[in-house]
């Protein structure tokens, strides 16, 4: 009985889930948002030397939090990045300080279209705030 159970509450998200996720990209393209998937940069894209700088936005347990990340490029890899963290608390404090000071080892040398950064000294949330930042500075940096 359980397992009927679980499975129909699947089915039941599923189909809640999905109409949802058509509702949410309606709106942003009714009201002139970008969404997501629209903003992204081809993969393999070229983009100019030089720094850029964006704001990454996130949802923690403790409610809204941003980080600001700063990346230089040089022929489309990763040659600095630094974290300004925006803690709301101390516990957002000690994870974004926790990101901050590990991110350069993941990303430093690499290519930016090859960033896939989820999880950095145990700090998972800020990841999402990192790929958002980047998203943007990708969008500001191609060539066109």
């Amino acid at each position: 009985m359980t397992r009927m159970m679980t499975g129909r509450a699947r089915t039941t998200a599923a189909r809640v889930a999905a109409p949802i996720g058509a509702t949410a990209a309606l709106l942003g393209t009714l009201t002139g948002c970008s969404t997501a998937a629209e903003a992204e940069v081809p993969i393999d894209a070229s983009y100019r030397d030089g720094t850029y700088q964006a704001n990454g936005t996130y949802e923690s347990p403790n409610g809204s939090e941003n980080i600001i990340v700063l990346i230089e490029l040089e022929n489309d890899i990763v040659t600095d990045v630094e974290i300004t963290t925006n803690p709301n608390n101390p516990t957002t404090a000690n994870y974004q300080g926790q990101f901050a000071d590990g991110i350069g080892d993941i990303v430093i040398g690499e290519d930016i279209d090859t960033l896939d950064v989820t999880v950095v000294a145990g700090s998972s949330l800020t990841s999402n705030g990192f790929r958002e930042a980047i998203a943007a500075i990708k969008a500001e940096a191609v060539e066109s």
